[in-house]
């Protein structure tokens, strides 16, 4: 099987695409919180229909990894790049499902924040993928990376400022789980910007190994 050198890249933007999308759903679904429960089922069924596109764009890269004899980039590291994807879009899925988990009913401004954030990284995800397949645009590919992880390294102060304010005030019992739950939340918030700073730094090791 000898596919075009822009199938590979195709599935790759696509795949990227519906992480975008699950993530965008993910910051409206987290601003919904308190506001309209029947938005948020909706948007948890949004990120849902995503993710099981998103696998669907998986399985036919993985097909054709495994049926191609040439490839346009080294097939380790495409295998590689499109589980990091796949990665984040499964913590993008995680954090709506941890919604009714935990009965989240509402965050503070720093939960928002990190959606925010985790919108942003994917963002450039995407559009460092789409630039892959053109080597002259290796240095954008590159500084979209750089912007992912710098975004991703101001996430853990957002992401400490969050757990301070569950645990400045004392409460009972319910309130402890409570703060315990939103705790978690948070945690699967910071997992997808974690996954797309390493799915940078594979995009990374791939232009440097394509140089």
């Amino acid at each position: 099987m000898l596919p075009k050198r822009t199938e590979f890249f195709e599935l790759l933007a696509a795949h990227s695409e519906r992480v975008l999308a699950g993530a965008n759903a993910m910051l409206r679904l987290i601003t919904s919180l308190g506001v309209s429960q029947a938005d948020v089922a909706a948007l948890v069924q949004e990120i849902n229909m995503n993710e099981a596109s998103a696998d669907q764009i998986k399985a036919d890269l993985m097909t054709m990894l495994h049926k191609s004899f040439v490839t346009p980039l080294n097939r380790d590291q495409v295998y590689a790049l499109t589980l990091d994807i796949d990665r984040v879009m499964n913590a993008v899925q995680d954090v709506a499902q941890a919604v009714g988990i935990y009965n989240i009913t509402e965050v503070n401004a720093e939960s928002r924040e990190l959606a925010s954030m985790a919108v942003e990284a994917c963002s450039r995800l995407t559009r460092a993928i789409a630039a892959l397949k053109e080597k002259e645009r290796s240095d954008t590919t590159l500084n979209l990376c750089v912007e992912i992880e710098r975004i991703e390294e101001k996430s853990d102060l957002v992401m400490q400022r969050a757990i301070k304010a569950l645990f400045q005030n004392e409460g009972d019992d319910r309130a402890a789980l409570r703060a315990l739950g939103l705790r978690q939340f948070y945690a699967l918030q910071e997992k997808v910007l974690r996954g797309c700073k390493a799915s940078a730094q594979m995009l990374e090791e791939i232009l440097i190994q394509n140089a």
